[in-house]
């Protein structure tokens, strides 16, 4: 009896559980891209506002749901929907061909222009993408218009620089680091009211729109959410919306009269308006990988080298220092090992900006290179005070100055004791280059990160990323072993 009860108790708890996901409707997006798409509100951060949170609350209150918020990073909002994390993503997503093949798409509810953002200074010096050839042009990776400046590249001479977020191109273009941004009108109008100094063309480079996502097999739900973004474009509920956030202009009235029109929408096609289908893309992208592991190796070697070289300097202080030195020196180990390097490389970059504005690559060399050092400097400290006390006491006899013991005697010792977690420190460092990009950039896993975006797929650009870390990290294994078989220690 107590068996069935404790069954049926069971049973009762799954069934309730099952109903409260029934009626709640999960939809992801990123509150890190801010108003007036999704953000914490200023006055209850415990509260999502901004125009995509309100059409998600329309479209769970006409399905007779509740709505649930999924905090997704922008760039993965394609693969959570793909993987079932939450039912309907919204968050700025724009409509592009890779992302009707992978996924079930939504009706467009918002269009936007691609527009060029410069300095004041710059109004009628920089017009076009063609005025730029040169020039470093920023933007967002992973969206319509980093492939603008992909194409721009080549055609018009420019430098693309892709960012994590839609903030800091526009601090750095008044900073001078970058000479304009490319965005849509939304994120440009937006800068233009947090940064004075700037302004925008109203030429439109490009146009696109926003859409709803969800996971390919829930066509029922998005034709669904299709009949709502249809019936609130009919009765002025979008419109109202976007008033209250300050987005509404002709061009939406202009989509809505189309989509209205035109009945069933089809979307943005593959292969279409010049943008190739998945294996033209693939094509354009591989060269962009090689270039970035070239930069990934290029700043891990420049990185290593640094932070070899003051490791030493710190594992010498610590070892034959007074005690003032092996103080400040142990707690700037203790200092870098304890903070993460993403925060050290974010204070070099951003934070001294006003005092030294590095290049985005000085930057990131000094910041891998200052951290490293750290763990560097405790390998070597290890490896010295490893070597045998009698064999330094002999030196010692034989006149040795203590310069000259740790040249010849104590330095030859540690540097066979320290090679191989050297080598997997390289390794390791190889791997956390890809940090940088928080700094623009744009190293192998930032680069693979955007080409799977654009395809809507992380399988042939994970593969390809992958198979380029092992070209370059296993021949360093190799090397690495080579060389602690011909500098081994003699065991007797």
């Amino acid at each position: 009896m107590n068996i069935r009860a404790a069954a049926t108790a069971v049973m009762c708890v799954v069934a309730c559980g099952s109903s409260a996901a029934a009626q709640t409707l999960r939809w992801g997006g990123d509150a890190e891209g801010g108003a007036p798409f999704v953000e914490a509100d200023p006055s209850d951060p415990a509260k999502l506002v901004g125009f995509d949170v309100e059409i998600a609350e329309l479209v769970a209150r006409k399905l007779g749901r509740t709505p649930q918020f999924l905090q997704v990073q922008f760039t993965s909002l394609d693969q959570s929907a793909k993987r079932g994390d939450f039912e309907i993503g919204l968050s700025g997503i724009e409509d592009i061909p890779a992302r009707r093949q992978s996924l079930a798409a939504s009706i467009p509810y918002y269009e936007f222009r691609e527009v060029l953002t410069v300095r004041e200074g710059d109004r009628g010096r920089y017009r076009s993408l063609a005025d730029l050839k040169g020039r470093r042009v920023a933007t967002l990776g992973g969206t319509m218009a980093y492939d603008l400046l992909l194409e721009a590249e080549r055609t018009a001479g420019i430098t693309a620089v892709s960012y994590d977020d839609d903030v800091h191109p526009y601090s750095d273009l008044l900073l001078g680091r970058v000479d304009a941004v490319v965005l849509d009108n939304v994120l440009a109008e937006r800068a233009m009211r947090r940064n004075a100094g700037l302004v925008t063309h109203p030429e439109a480079l490009a146009v696109g729109h926003y859409i709803v996502i969800t996971a390919p097999e829930n066509t029922a739900l998005r034709d669904q959410v299709d009949q709502i973004l249809r019936d609130a474009m009919r009765d002025g509920t979008l419109e109202r919306i976007f008033r209250r956030w300050n987005v509404w202009n002709d061009d939406q009235q202009q989509l809505y009269t189309r989509i209205g029109d035109s009945g069933a929408y089809q979307g943005s096609q593959p292969g279409t308006s010049g943008t190739p289908g998945t294996l033209g893309t693939v094509r354009r992208y591989v060269p962009s990988l090689f270039r970035a592991a070239l930069i990934t190796l290029t700043l891990s070697f420049a990185a290593m080298a640094l932070a070899v070289a003051l490791g030493v300097l710190i594992a010498t202080g610590r070892v034959y220092g007074d005690p003032v030195s092996r103080l400040l020196l142990t707690v700037y180990v203790e200092v870098m090992r304890g903070t993460p390097v993403l925060l050290q490389l974010f204070v070099i970059y951003y934070g001294l900006a006003s005092v030294i504005r590095l290049p985005a690559f000085i930057a990131a060399l000094l910041g891998l290179g200052l951290n490293y050092a750290a763990y560097e400097s405790e390998i070597y400290r290890s490896a010295l005070e490893a070597v045998p006390r009698g064999q330094l006491d002999a030196a010692r006899i034989l006149g040795f100055s203590r310069m000259q013991t740790l040249r010849l005697v104590r330095a030859p010792q540690a540097f066979r004791l320290a090679l191989a977690p050297m080598t997997n420190d390289f390794v390791a460092l190889l791997k956390d280059s890809s940090l940088v990009s928080m700094l623009t950039v744009v190293e192998l896993t930032k680069q693979t990160q955007i080409f799977a975006t654009n395809i809507g797929s992380w399988v042939i650009p994970g593969l390809l990323c992958a198979l380029l870390y092992l070209a370059m990290s296993l021949p360093l294994g190799y090397l690495a072993r080579r060389l602690e078989e011909r500098w081994r220690m003699p065991t007797t």
